[in-house]
């Protein structure tokens, strides 16, 4: 974690009166800024070197504006919505189309790293604050700067406009709070309280407060026009790194280093609610039967029982001690089991969220669980080495299989109930007979540690994934390796098959989750979005969706029909139709290396031509999608 200017907050939970909306993950790198566009229906965010423009309601990424050379640490939206304005460590502010994502200017002048940008509510001007302790004022239609505001004695960390456009507000590392006259660049008010940073600032809309956060884990709320303290917020145990006040002014919000969010009375400076759930690491995931819901295994102890639809938190499971690795539902959707850190099993009711049964006995991590088809059995393994079967009913423990010499990472029913399978760090797998515990075979191959398994639902195929970085198919009934599935560049931590068995979904450590044909192997569909290591990945039933956790404290969920494509790549280059499988197009393997289903669009400058495979069309039509 990035520990000298900001806090790793990679997603952001957004929060109405009426609960929870859903969780939209809209960037893939640590997070930097987010902001609204006045009509609500987008966000902008930076995060690593790019700007990012997301659908506020799906969470989907609407464009990705490239042109910066270093992190870019704010971005705005013009009020109108039509501009989007950023500023980095590059040193320059960047002015963009909102609606195309070109670049219409670039803004250079500061000498050092732009920390903090904000537009006028006219568009007529950008205010731009730098480490260089300097805050610039800039002419949005021309690039041309048009003043530059100095006073701060150490670098400027947030900059605002009142609503009116005719002041400026500074938060600095000089642990001051300064006002401007926009128009002539004289400094109005110095505000001194802190005893920290400050590290972010706001007008209320009409113009009357200003709030500050600063290092100090204060929360100040001043007169703007006479520059006197009015309150002090305490509550927040670190840094606070945003601030900003509700549209009617009543309601103050804050994020702290702290993991936290805090929403305040502006009037009584009280807290009102501190929404939660927003700073935990999602190690394991599941969709219920129904795919109405999704149940989570964190790092923070809880289980939590999410809507899959809204994204709304149903409940939270409380009764682990430790880090919850695992988590499962029963086939009929009422109960959920949960392994974890705490070296205990625990069987829940998912309606009422109470703990039916605690199952004891592992002397090590709990890394997999899960329910037999039926739902009478869970099947539990442990970095002990074993694999445990329990009684679902009672929690006794009917048998212990043992046999891996290091770790047990994963395991799985088969759907009739009838076979185990077992995946461990002595780089094996194991299948055995659920009745009697006995070994009946041991897949060998790959090159490290099996992180995860999985049967197909006629329980003729295994999938499995491994510290190698590659996925493999096997035959569950000789153990033979019948393909091997390559792509990832880091550690496989998670397999699934779809209900149907024709596609397998992988979530690896380089944090892309992939879409792979159980068939053929090939690879269907890359998902980019994490910007941290893919833990836990399932279909829904339907495989029209797929769920991804991750320790970017995201959950995502992709829609795998929306963007479904009627052609997929060949391993020998081709590019191939669906559903008839004909040969429609070879590209060198150059080129193929950088394509995949969400990037399917070939330029060639000699001689000018575009292929947009988006477009492409099976039969007579196909040469529609070539444009020369």
């Amino acid at each position: 974690m990035w520990k000298k200017q900001f806090s790793q907050v990679p997603a952001v939970e957004l929060t109405s009166a009426r609960g929870s909306l859903p969780l939209l993950t809209i960037w893939d790198g640590y997070f930097m800024s987010v902001a609204f566009s006045g009509d609500g229906t987008r966000i902008v965010s930076g995060s690593g070197k790019s700007v990012q423009v997301c659908d506020a309601s799906t969470g989907e990424e609407l464009r990705r504006l490239d042109g910066h050379s270093d992190w870019v640490r704010s971005a705005a939206f013009s009020s109108n919505g039509t501009r989007i304005v950023s500023g980095s460590y590059d040193k320059t502010v960047r002015v963009w189309d909102a609606s195309t994502g070109e670049e219409l200017r670039k803004l250079e002048g500061h000498s050092d790293k732009v920390q903090s940008v904000a537009l006028s509510s006219d568009g007529t001007r950008i205010v731009s604050g730098s480490y260089d302790k300097t805050v610039r004022v800039w002419d949005a239609s021309t690039g041309e700067e048009l003043r530059k505001l100095e006073g701060h004695s150490d670098k400027v960390q947030s900059v605002a406009f009142s609503s009116d456009g005719t002041r400026i507000v500074s938060g600095s590392s000089d642990k001051t709070v300064r006002v401007w006259d926009a128009s002539t660049g004289e400094e109005l008010r110095r505000l001194n309280g802190h005893y920290g940073a400050v590290q972010s600032v706001a007008f209320s809309s009409d113009g009357a407060h200003i709030v500050s956060g600063s290092r100090d884990k204060s929360v100040r709320v001043w007169d703007a026009s006479t520059g006197a303290q009015l309150r002090k917020l305490h509550g927040h145990s670190s840094v606070v790194q945003s601030v900003a006040f509700s549209s009617d002014g009543t309601r103050i919000v804050s994020g702290s280093w702290d993991k936290s969010v805090q929403i305040w009375d502006a009037s009584m400076g009280r807290a009102q609610r501190r929404p939660n759930g927003q700073s935990t690491v999602f190690y394991s995931i599941a969709f219920s039967r129904d795919s109405s819901c999704i149940v989570s295994g964190s790092d923070d102890g809880s289980v939590r029982v999410w809507n899959a639809s809204t994204g709304a938190e149903l409940k939270s499971l409380n009764g682990h001690s430790g880090v919850v690795q695992c988590v499962a539902f029963s086939s009929d959707g009422t109960r959920i089991v949960s392994g974890s850190r705490d070296r205990s099993v625990r069987n829940w009711d998912a309606s009422t969220g109470a703990e039916l049964r605690k199952l004891n006995g592992h002397s090590g991590w709990i890394q997999s669980v899960a329910f037999s088809s039926d739902g009478t059995c869970i099947i539990s393994g442990s970095d002990d080495g074993s694999v445990r079967v329990w009684d679902a009913s009672t929690g006794t423990e009917l048998r212990k299989l043992e046999g891996h010499s290091d770790k047990v990472q994963s395991y799985a029913f088969s759907s009739d109930g009838t076979r185990i399978v077992s995946g461990s760090n002595d780089m094996s797998m194991r299948l055995w007979d659920a009745s009697t515990g006995a070994e009946l075979r041991r897949l060998n191959g790959h090159l490290d540690a099996v992180q995860s398994v999985a049967f197909s639902s006629d329980g003729t195929l295994i999938a499995s994934g491994s510290r190698d970085k590659s996925v493999r198919i096997w035959n569950a009934s000789t153990g033979a390796e019948l393909r091997r599935l390559n792509g990832h560049s880091g550690w496989v931590q998670s397999v699934a098959f779809s209900s149907d068995g024709t596609l397998i979904v992988s979530g690896s450590g380089d944090r892309s989750v992939r879409i792979w044909n159980a068939s053929t192997g090939a690879e269907l569909r890359r998902l980019n979005g994490h910007s941290g290591w893919v833990h836990s990945v399932a279909f829904s039933r339907d495989a029209t969706h797929v769920v991804s956790g991750s320790t970017d404290n995201s959950m995502r969920i992709w829609d795998l029909v929306a963007h479904n494509n009627p052609w997929e790549f060949s391993s020998h280059g081709w590019i191939i139709s669906l559903p008839h499988r004909q040969r429609l197009m070879w590209m060198p393997p150059e080129i193929m290396k950088v394509l995949n289903t969400q990037n399917a669009l070939i330029i060639s400058s000699e001689p000018p031509a575009k292929v947009d495979l988006i477009d492409s069309r099976i039969g007579s039509g196909w040469a529609a999608c070539y444009t020369p």
